[in-house]
């Protein structure tokens, strides 16, 4: 007689990180994760100890997939930010209830911000820091913490589809923004 297929971890959460992308994070239950897997509850535990120890995991393949989308997005501006910028704005309209997970809800203890918008070891934030010239390490990071304010809340608006300028509209914003804050910084 065959082996019954085995239910595997990365089958698991292959269907939790989908489940995540439709609903979000919170609507991952024990019972809609078995439903998707195609199997009972009890391949879950035993794979997991429990759904918070899975909800890290998803969390985890969640913050490489913003990784992986800003590393596959276009880079065509020169000024510093524009380019996180713009896709940060894309992931909010492309994957909402993953942008809600991974910017507006409470993160792991273990996981900052910066360190999801910095994309860990890949560094895209210091990528950034480094296109600047002329002034310190402590002055790009001051400009660089005016600037996210701006480029989040417009990345919050797109989510709630209170943004509708263009991409050329919101860069112009953005350059311009980058702009005055260099000029207060300096």
């Amino acid at each position: 007689m065959p082996r019954k297929e085995m239910i595997t971890k990365e089958m698991l959460l292959f269907a939790a990180f989908s489940l995540a992308q439709e609903d979000g994070l919170r609507n991952v239950t024990a019972r809609k994760l078995a439903q998707k897997a195609g199997c009972s509850t009890q391949p879950i535990f035993r794979v997991y100890r429990n759904m918070e120890e899975l909800q890290d995991d998803v969390f985890r393949q969640t913050a490489e997939y913003f990784g992986s989308f800003y590393s596959n997005f276009p880079k065509a501006y020169d000024t510093p930010f524009i380019n996180l910028a713009i896709a940060y704005i894309s992931f909010s309209r492309q994957e909402p209830s993953l942008f809600r997970m991974l910017f507006l809800e409470t993160l792991p203890e273990e996981m900052s911000t910066y360190e999801l918008i910095n994309g860990g070891e890949q560094g895209f934030v210091r990528a950034e820091l480094n296109k600047i010239q002329g002034i310190s390490p402590n002055q790009a990071g001051a400009l660089f913490s005016r600037l996210w304010v701006f480029i989040h809340g417009m990345a919050c608006m797109a989510l709630t589809s209170d943004f509708d300028l263009t991409k050329d509209e919101a860069v112009e914003m953005i350059e311009s923004t980058y702009h005055s804050f260099l000029k207060e910084i300096v």
